[in-house]
C-alpha cells in the first residue's frame, strides 16, 4: 500500500464521560472535505490508553461507517502486550481498516529481541499493511536502526511513523530500507518530506486539514517555495499543539472552534490557564490569515 499525503490522527471526541459519535462524525466530514489522504482514529492524539476494547473497537467501526470508503482508515491497534495488539489489529482488519499503525510496547521495555519479536508477531498474524510507530518520548523504548531494518524485511511491514525528532534516522531508515516513512511531528513534516518522506499523520489537521494537506502536496511535488511559505504559516500553531501533553491543546483548540466539548478522560485534564491563554492568544493570531488564504 502506498502511504502518501497528510493522514490526520484523529481525536476521540467525549461528552459527559461518553464518546461522542456525533462530533466524530463531523470531525471525518471537516478532514474528507478538507482533502486529506486518510484518517486514523485510536492512537495517541485519540487518548486510546483511555478507551475500553469495547470502545476502542467501535470508534474503528464507526469512523470506517462514517468514512463510507472514501479516504483510506488507518486504525490504531498498539499495546504493550503482543496479544492485545494482535486482537486490535485482527478486528481492525475484519471491520474493513485499510492498515493498521502499531506503537511500540510502551511501560515493559523489551530488549531490541523482544521488539522485534513483538512486531513480527503482529504483522504474521494479519493481512493488512503495518506502519511501525517510533515514539520513544511516550514509550521510553526506541526501536534501533538494525532492528528497523530486519523489519523491514517482513512483507506486511511496508511504513514506519517517525516521532524521534532525530532527522537522522530519515536518512538511515531510508538508506537501509524500502519502509515509506511518514512524520510524526507537524513541524518536522517538511524536513522529513525533503528527506524523502510520503507525508505526515498530522496533530493539526484535526483543526486545519486543507492547510496541513497543501502543505504536504506542495512539499511531494517538489514545490519547495510553496511549502515554505505554508510550513512558516502553520509554524506557530504546529509548536502550540504540544504546549502541554497532546490532545490537550488540539482538542482545546477543536473546543474553541465548536468542533467537540473540552474534555479530557483522566489522567488527562483541560490545560492550565496559563497554557490554555497563550493557545487561544496563538489562535487568534493566526487562525483568520490560514482560513482566508
Amino acid at each position: 500500500m502506498e502511504f502518501k499525503g497528510n493522514y490526520v490522527a484523529l481525536i476521540t471526541p467525549f461528552r459527559n464521560g461518553e464518546v461522542d459519535y456525533k462530533a466524530l462524525e463531523a470531525l471525518v466530514e471537516h478532514q474528507i472535505q478538507g482533502g486529506v489522504s486518510g484518517l486514523v482514529p485510536c492512537g495517541t492524539t485519540g487518548e486510546s490508553p483511555t478507551l475500553t476494547h469495547e470502545e476502542h473497537d467501535k470508534v474503528i467501526e464507526e469512523v470506517l461507517r462514517f468514512a463510507s470508503g472514501r479516504v483510506p482508515v488507518i486504525a490504531g491497534t498498539g499495546s504493550n502486550s503482543t496479544s492485545e495488539a494482535i486482537r486490535l489489529t485482527r478486528h481492525a482488519e475484519e471491520a474493513g481498516a485499510s492498515a493498521a499503525l502499531v506503537v511500540s510496547p510502551y511501560y515493559n521495555k523489551p530488549s531490541q529481541e523482544g521488539l522485534l519479536a513483538h512486531f513480527e508477531a503482529i504483522a504474521n498474524a494479519t493481512s493488512l499493511p503495518i506502519i511501525l510507530y517510533q515514539i520513544p518520548g511516550r514509550c521510553s523504548i526506541e526501536i534501533s536502526l538494525e532492528t528497523i531494518t530486519k523489519l523491514a524485511e517482513h512483507p506486511g511491514i511496508q511504513a514506519i511513523k517517525e516521532a524521534t525528532g532525530n532527522l537522522g534516522n530519515v536518512s538511515e531508515i531510508r538508506r537501509r530500507t524500502d519502509l515509506q516513512i511518514l512524520s510524526g511531528d507537524d513541524n518536522l513534516t517538511l524536513p522529513i518530506i525533503s528527506l524523502g518522506g510520503s507525508g505526515v499523520i498530522s496533530v493539526l489537521s484535526n483543526l486545519l486539514p486543507h492547510q496541513i494537506s497543501s502543505l504536504v502536496q506542495a512539499g511531494l511535488e517538489g514545490n519547495m517555495k510553496e511549502a515554505l511559505i505554508l510550513h512558516e504559516s502553520l509554524f506557530p500553531l504546529m509548536r502550540a499543539m504540544f504546549l502541554e501533553t497532546n490532545p490537550q491543546p488540539i482538542k482545546t483548540a477543536l473546543a474553541v472552534q465548536g468542533f467537540c466539548a473540552e474534555e479530557f478522560r483522566l489522567p488527562l485534564i483541560p490545560m492550565s490557564q496559563k497554557n490554555r491563554k497563550e493557545l487561544l492568544r496563538i489562535l487568534e493570531e493566526t487562525l483568520p490569515n490560514l482560513t482566508n488564504s
